[in-house]
């Protein structure tokens, strides 16, 4: 956990809960773009202790040690638009708020975050709630979609060079078939 200015930077985290697209649910309403972070023991504790609003999971029956720690992370583009990188074999696309939505269905293999902090204060409560500042996130791909996406830029490079066996010449069309033909 590195942290910058009161900014915190979690490297290779877990990410659960997406909702990049901020459809409304049981738990979200229209618009609140989140997703969580799950925390280790010792993470949870540096952060609660700072002010931010660590929860953790509830217990199911059967499960061994403590609860697991998560923040949940609200990504806003209202004042300044978070970063998010997205790094696949095509190479490193940022993504807009147009397409972070697109986000809540890939497979995620790497997560690196960066949250800031916004101190809030309302009906004699007061708390941290944690805002995206930066997310960059390694796509797991899928094998088809790797053959599929080879074989397509194949095809693009064998029309964009044109066929091989061409013969120069004109191509006469006889007056008489072409208006028969309209």
């Amino acid at each position: 956990m590195a942290n910058n200015d009161r900014n915190v930077t979690l490297e290779n985290v877990v990410i659960a809960f997406r909702n990049f697209e901020g459809k409304e649910d049981k738990y979200n309403r229209e618009g609140d773009r989140n997703f969580a972070v799950f925390l280790s023991e010792e993470i949870a504790d540096k952060m609660a202790a700072d002010g931010w609003n660590v929860k953790y999971l509830r217990e199911r029956e059967g499960d061994e040690g403590p609860p697991q720690a998560y923040i949940q992370v609200a990504v806003s583009y209202k004042i300044k638009p978070p970063k998010i990188g997205v790094l696949t074999s095509k190479g490193l696309r940022y993504y807009t708020e147009e397409i972070v939505g697109l986000l809540d269905w890939v497979d995620i293999e790497l997560a690196d975050v960066t949250i800031n902090p916004y101190e809030w204060a309302v009906g004699g409560k007061s708390g941290t709630k944690a805002y995206l500042s930066s997310l960059f996130l390694k796509i797991a791909e899928d094998y088809l979609q790797l053959k599929w996406e080879a074989m397509a830029e194949e095809s693009v490079k064998q029309i964009e060079s044109g066929p091989s066996d061409v013969i120069e010449g004109e191509y006469w069309v006889d007056q008489k078939e072409l208006e028969a033909a309209k």
